[in-house]
């Protein structure tokens, strides 16, 4: 009984070991982006390698998923109904935090790749980045509503799913390029690394991307927030002045 048990604690850690034996090493081509007036959206390499105490071992091939999450936010989704002739808003759902921008890069199809209870442990799939309901739910089923609202960011560029979109060469280096739209929102977006075997977390990594508003911009929407009186006179003010120099331009061709 002992021998057993022994034995079992000598498998355990030997796999522990193995399992230790990979992890992942990993940098960004660049971990600031500046949204200014002109910002068109940006490009992010995320490159990397898998660093080994020992040569690769000759079992199942590695993998790897990249995710990108931008900072969460409250939504409420909102169900439309015909009702005496006339759309008006009926039954809704909120979602007490969804992702603003969220995307993912693999080495292959993530069905595949990704045993179903590290997806649910780790929440790497789309559908997991979407937070829990705030509140009581008044509707029977809330999952069209859900659906509803991962089809429309697919739409909109701000989720994503890229089978394929990670390069991992000789088993060791890898990288996966991002595209972010021109519609980010301000805020720490959050990078992790899988490294996967069989299905099963070998190793994970995480490291942040900070997007802020430079410039002007940054200055408007500080004072925006912390002088929000003065900033509205502001506004007032050069609506007032938009308004005097158009109608003084229109006299002056006019004459």
């Amino acid at each position: 009984m002992i021998r057993a048990l022994l034995l079992s604690f000598a498998l355990i850690f030997a796999f522990a070991q193995s399992l230790a034996a990979e992890s992942v090493v990993a940098g960004l081509s660049h971990d600031n982006i500046g949204i200014t007036a002109s910002f068109n959206g940006s490009e992010i390499l995320i490159y990397g390698a898998v660093k080994r105490e020992s040569p690769f071992p000759n079992e199942k091939p590695l993998h790897v998923i990249v995710t990108l999450e931008g900072p969460s936010e409250t939504v409420k989704i909102r169900r439309k109904s015909r009702e005496m002739g006339i759309w008006v808003n009926t039954d809704s759902v909120i979602v007490g935090a969804a992702p603003t921008y969220y995307s993912i890069a693999t080495t292959g199809p993530i069905e595949e790749i990704l045993d179903p209870t590290v997806d649910v442990r780790e929440r790497i799939g789309i559908p997991l980045a979407v937070r829990a309901f705030s509140g009581p739910i008044e509707v029977s089923d809330a999952r069209p509503f859900t659906q509803a609202l991962l089809r429309i960011r697919e739409g909109e560029g701000l989720y994503s799913l890229n089978e394929g979109g990670v390069h991992l060469v000789e088993q060791t280096l890898f990288r996966a390029d991002f595209k972010l739209p021109s519609n980010l929102i301000e805020g720490d977006y959050k990078t992790r690394i899988f490294l996967l075997r069989d299905g099963q977390l070998v190793d994970r990594y995480q490291t942040a991307i900070y997007v802020r508003k430079v410039g002007l911009e940054r200055w408007l929407y500080m004072l925006s927030q912390d002088y929000a009186a003065l900033y509205g006179l502001l506004a007032l003010a050069l609506a007032v002045f938009a308004g005097w120099a158009a109608a003084a331009i229109f006299r002056l061709f006019r004459a």
